[in-house]
């Protein structure tokens, strides 16, 4: 059967505030002392002379908030995801929400996890400039097309966003960078597939650049029921949105299908840019969408399975840890012979693992070998060490937060 047309991942918090000032706030709690960032819209002039729309036609938009210190000149880009529209009816529903217009979006974000602005809470990374660039488009940034048959009108023009947002952030002091980081959850993680290498061309030639993928790692494999769900979702979102065209040219001239270059493990051996994959190896949102979707189990044998491990039976297991060995065999090249990244691939029940504090870095935070998330990550930026985490398969790891929608 025809694989669900739109897919959405990722937990939505909506915070409601009364705001009276436009400077950063914070949440007192308890348990945390969270930051909030406004949104800032792209200067018009830029988004018009580009083409550079969400799908409904508004702005885009992200969210900066500045670096202090020793991390003043050091820049961290972090691509929100949100899954994808792949045909006319699902991209007209998603233009009319928050995942296609920043109209409709919160304007303010929590910056935690990657994005705090706390020594404590995220050592490496806390004093640089960080920006969370909100996601509109339905196609990881990546398509160039539009839609208009005379009743409806959708922009598909995430290309276009991507560099908006860039020549937007150059004059606010990223011309001038030191160090620079590209970052992304879910299909976010995927964009920075397919934009690591061109967020180079931007940057001084003398900037440390480097990429990390956090649930980007989308598998072409297929589903219990053998059919290939995600490739032909994938398939139709290309070729609707006009994605081709900015997908590597050495990966689409090597398959003999192009658009197969949109998934990562046909793009990544083509990226040159030091890059670092941050992937759950039972990444919950490929559990429920690429290896078990609806469509491939009507009569909701997996039911149970899928919202908690635990009630897996024999053959249910041997699947999981069968799309496991398909991860690991499709990094296995990535892992033997790339000298300058880094991996951390563990065997927790979770997707996106950057953004979230208690997965990022805590005290009770997963680990690989004694090692969080965010002291993979930061090692593997600094070079301090090589960092090529793989963990035991489930249900070995007790540190796993397992977060099941």
């Amino acid at each position: 059967m025809a694989a669900k047309k739109k897919l959405n991942s990722g937990v939505d918090i909506v915070v409601v505030l009364v705001l009276l000032t436009c400077a950063p706030w914070r949440i007192h709690s308890a348990d945390d002392n969270r930051l909030l960032v406004n949104m800032t819209l792209v200067r018009n002039s830029t988004a018009t002379v580009l083409g550079a729309f969400c799908l409904d036609g508004s702005l885009p938009a992200y969210h900066l908030h500045r670096g202090f210190g020793a991390g003043a000149r050091n820049w961290l880009l972090q691509f929100e995801g949100g899954g994808w529209c792949n045909d006319i009816p699902s991209c007209l529903d998603r233009a009319k929400s928050r995942r296609g217009s920043t109209s409709l979006m919160t304007k303010w974000e929590v910056f935690s996890g990657i994005l705090s602005n706390n020594a404590s809470l995220n050592p490496d990374f806390y004093n640089w400039n960080r920006v969370k660039i909100r996601y509109c488009d339905g196609a990881s940034f990546a398509g160039n097309a539009k839609f208009d048959d005379g009743m409806s009108l959708l922009y598909f023009r995430g290309q276009k966003i991507w560099q908006a947002i860039l020549i937007d952030l150059l004059p606010k002091g990223m011309a001038n960078a030191r160090k620079a980081l590209l970052s992304g959850c879910s299909a976010g993680g995927l964009a920075v597939f397919l934009h690591c290498d061109n967020f180079i061309n931007f940057l001084p030639r003398t900037a440390t650049v480097k990429c990390l993928s956090d649930a980007g790692f989308f598998l072409d494999v297929r589903d219990i029921g053998l059919n290939h769900t995600m490739r032909s979702f994938f398939k139709n979102l290309v070729q609707l949105q006009g994605i081709e065209k900015n997908l590597d040219p050495n990966c689409t001239k090597s398959l003999y299908y192009p658009e197969l270059c949109f998934f990562p493990q046909y793009a990544l051996k083509y990226i040159a840019t030091p890059f670092f994959v941050l992937n759950s190896a039972y990444d919950v949102f490929q559990f429920h969408h690429g290896l078990v979707p609806p469509s491939a189990d009507l009569l909701g044998h997996w039911n149970h399975c899928r919202f908690n491990p635990a009630a897996c039976n024999a053959y249910q297991i041997d699947a999981l840890q069968g799309f496991r060995n398909d991860m690991l065999a499709a990094l296995l090249k990535f892992l033997t012979y790339s000298r300058l990244d880094g991996m951390f691939v563990n065997s927790c029940f979770a997707h996106c693992q950057s953004e979230s504090q208690d997965t990022w870095f805590a005290d009770d935070s997963p680990r690989i070998l004694d090692k969080t998330i965010a002291e993979a990550v930061g090692d593997w930026y600094y070079s301090r060490r090589v960092t090529k985490e793989i963990d035991c398969p489930y249900p070995c790891d007790s540190s796993c937060h397992n977060l099941i929608p």
